[in-house]
């Protein structure tokens, strides 16, 4: 009779730097000691959990909310492409933007010289 091999783990945080969903293990551990991060449906609230090729992390990135399935373990944080082979995106794509509301104008309030450049077509106003 033969022992299966032991399933490979590594810590939460290093997982998640490593599969470059944030930039700095510091980022990666406050997230998972965040209120709301679940591996397998249970609360996580410690960086060094243990987790492996099958489970399922749900946790807050911003105003989404991410479901991601590990399909394996890193061993170094290498080039995105790699980083994408570590997870499988279970959370649904993001609603399309509202075309109804109106979008911001880029640079937002004038300056002075375009004050002046909107004032330029009617220099004899005022007179």
């Amino acid at each position: 009779m033969s022992v299966p091999p032991p399933r490979p783990t590594i810590r939460l945080d290093k997982w998640l730097w490593q599969a470059r969903i944030v930039k700095s293990r510091a980022l990666a551990a406050k997230l998972v000691a965040s209120p709301g991060m679940r591996v397998n449906g249970t609360p996580i609230s410690k960086p060094a959990f243990a987790v492996g090729p099958g489970d399922v992390l749900t946790f807050a990135l911003g105003p989404r909310v991410k479901v991601l399935r590990i399909e394996g373990v890193g061993t170094r944080r290498g080039p995105a492409p790699e980083a994408r082979t570590l997870y499988a995106a279970l959370s649904p794509p993001p609603p399309p933007p509202d075309l109804s509301r109106p979008a911001p104008v880029p640079g937002g309030r004038p300056d002075k010289r375009d004050r002046r450049r909107f004032a330029a077509p009617f220099p004899d106003a005022l007179d």
